[in-house]
């Protein structure tokens, strides 16, 4: 998809940047209404300002917290007004900056000075503190806070529980502008229908909604206007202002990765036509979509009995058909690197996520939603079989997932249990969830460890350098080995084909350490396991059969099984495919650094993978691996964006 609101008449309620805003819709194929929503007003009297600037200067702050940059001038100008600016300047620089984004940051160094701490996006109050209690521990602290339009109590309340004593600098506030017309009539243009005059709102801030909905109040049309955003689709730019549209009842449709102007008018243009399309599809069927979540969604009333996703672009590939486009969809395209994740996670495990089926159908749903991708995965980890098999399994910070309890000889193998598909229903309801609310035409994978690589996880008890444990028990005792291999081979059938049931419509089989095996050993020792295990999926989803690490495992793996061989970047894609012939399809095969580069490089090398394709049915493009926690979303997207022009036949 591309960057095009595709003519949406778009709503913005930015003052300071109006034209800016207006210029920026335009640009991304909107017709842009602009309407100044507030105005700001310096506090008449400095008594705040000045008397923070005198407890600074006699060496009574320990720190300073600056939320905006306005904020940050305007200090500095109150300030002017009876002591000395350079005398103030060299006292702050004396004194712990905290600086809430790049604004302050900016006004600091037009005065020669850098903040101590920058606090990271999204650039909340949450994020002020969460970086104090990291970096600056503030027991006994004192600490003067830059108030920008309104005091934030939860921020001021969040210091003092910390110990700190808290000195509040207000300099300015926001009020209603001076001529309200515009704000009147913007207002009664969301609630139009006859004809419809907005399709999305823009917010910037938390005080263009405040005063939004004030200005409704005045004409007595605030509830309307709640009624009537059921249908227009709400974006934030960041949590402050969405904060403030959940307070009025409402519910954000799509907020940027980055908290920023450009990344809302740009991700927005590029996913609003779907959005808004989402959106007003669910209050056709009856759902409330002003308090509603990405689960809550139906998108047909009585689903047929055949899922329109069985003949979706990507099951199509799968099945190597011709397809109108390449489809795409990315290993660990719900994770770390995207924003909406980390909030979920921080209040979660990583196994309560996995085992609360509204929880991982959410996430599953919400990287399909930010990305535009052509199939969902449902959001699990491979290790999940290991514990009701009788591994004690936990994921520790920094180190990933850790089995406490590993396997070392065949009495420990003897002792795993071989559990019912019912210890997986959190699994199998989340599956369901998902295939409930995600668009029909998208199809849902579903996916499992392959029985080597679990196996090691099993032995080595986490990741490992060399799989050293593993391999020795393999060669050792291949009885041993033999009995741990069927047994997860017995409990991976029913998984799988539990999935297939609940609704996965392609399962993935993650063999991601085998590429350490050579093509001898992966024939003696796992291939028949894989074999087996291929051989009792039920037929009506296609597998994906993907590994890492050695291309010279490919022949032996397209003997064991799969509609689809997935290639990781360590291999050329055309003579690959040639290898395993035109009766298979593939998946990749995109090295994941590339997207630590720019749009230019990313278009490059997709081009370059597209042309080793040559249009020819069955292929599926993914990066050769997942994603990495700290990669641009905006790459990612980029990534999507470029395949589907860049494929379109």
């Amino acid at each position: 998809m591309t960057i095009d609101f595709e003519d949406l008449k778009v709503i913005s309620f930015e003052t300071r940047q109006a034209d800016k805003i207006a210029d920026l819709i335009i640009q991304a194929g909107g017709r842009p209404v602009v309407v100044p929503s507030m105005r700001e007003v310096p506090l008449e009297q400095n008594t705040e300002a000045l008397r923070f600037a005198k407890l600074l200067l006699a060496g009574w702050i320990d720190a300073l917290a600056l939320m905006t940059g306005v904020g940050t001038r305007l200090l500095v100008e109150s300030v002017a007004t009876k002591y000395d600016t350079g005398q103030f300047i060299e006292a702050l620089r004396q004194t712990e900056i905290i600086a809430l984004g790049p604004k302050p940051v900016a006004a600091l160094q037009e005065l020669g000075l850098s903040p101590t701490i920058s606090v990271p996006e999204p650039y909340t109050w949450h994020d002020l503190l969460d970086i104090l209690d990291e970096k600056y521990p503030i027991t006994e602290k004192r600490i003067a806070v830059q108030e920008y339009g309104q005091s934030n109590p939860e921020l001021v309340e969040g210091l003092r529980e910390r110990g700190a004593e808290v000195i509040s600098v207000p300099l300015y506030r926001w009020e209603l502008p001076e001529d309200l017309t515009p704000l009147h009539n913007a207002a009664r243009d969301i609630i139009s229908e006859n004809p419809r005059k907005v399709d999305l709102c823009l917010f910037t801030s938390a005080t263009q909604v405040r005063h939004l909905f004030k200005v409704a109040e005045m004409d007595g049309i605030a509830e309307q206007l709640r009624e009537a955003f059921k249908k227009v689709c709400i974006a934030s730019v960041g949590p402050i202002a969405s904060r403030a549209i959940a307070e009025q009842g409402l519910t954000v449709d799509f907020e940027p990765d980055r908290t920023n102007m450009v990344h809302l008018v740009r991700e927005t243009a590029r996913r609003g036509k779907d959005l808004l399309l989402k959106k007003r599809t669910a209050f056709a069927n009856g759902i409330n979509t002003n308090e509603w979540r990405l689960t809550d969604m139906i998108w047909e009333k009585q689903p047929g009995k055949v899922s329109p996703a069985k003949d979706s672009v990507f099951v199509k590939a799968c099945r190597c058909e011709k397809t109108p486009y390449t489809p795409i969809w990315i290993m660990r395209q719900a994770g770390r690197y995207q924003r909406e994740y980390l909030k979920i996670r921080k209040n979660v495990t990583m196994l309560e996520l996995c085992k609360t089926p509204e929880l991982a159908a959410e996430v599953t749903l919400m990287a399909v939603d930010r990305l535009g991708v052509d199939a969902a995965i449902i959001f699990a980890d491979i290790l999940l079989i290991t514990q009701p098999m009788g591994c004690d399994l936990d994921f520790v910070k920094g180190q990933g997932p850790v089995i406490f309890n590993p396997i070392s000889t065949r009495q420990d193998v003897d002792r795993l249990q071989e559990p019912d598909a019912t210890e997986f229903t959190y699994l199998f309801d989340a599956i369901k969830i998902t295939r409930r609310a995600l668009r029909p035409d998208i199809g849902l994978i579903g996916f499992a460890g392959a029985p080597f690589t679990i196996a090691s996880y099993m032995i080595e008890g986490g990741k490992s350098a060399n799989y050293a444990k593993t391999k020795t028990m393999m060669y050792q005792d291949k009885g041993a080995w033999d009995a741990l291999m069927e047994k997860l081979t017995n409990v991976l059938v029913e998984y799988l084909n539990g999935q297939i049931a609940s609704g996965a419509d392609v399962v993935q089989i993650f063999d991601s350490w085998v590429g350490s095996l050579s093509p001898d050993d992966y024939k003696l020792y796992v291939m028949p396991h894989v074999k087996q295990l291929i051989s009792r999926i039920d037929k009506s989803a296609p597998v994906i059969n993907f590994s890492t690490g050695n291309p010279m495992l490919l022949p032996l793996m397209k003997e064991a099984g799969g509609d689809v061989i997935g290639l990781d970047w360590r291999c050329d894609l055309a003579q690959a495919w040639s290898l395993l012939g035109n009766d298979v399809a593939v998946m990749g095969n995109m090295d994941p650094v590339v997207l630590y580069t720019s749009a230019e490089q990313i278009r490059a090398q997709v081009q370059k993978i597209l042309d080793k394709a040559e249009g020819r049915p069955g292929h599926i493009f993914n990066l050769g691996h997942g994603i990495l926690p700290d990669m641009p979303p905006e790459n990612v997207a980029e990534l999507v964006d470029a395949v589907h022009e860049l494929s379109a036949r």
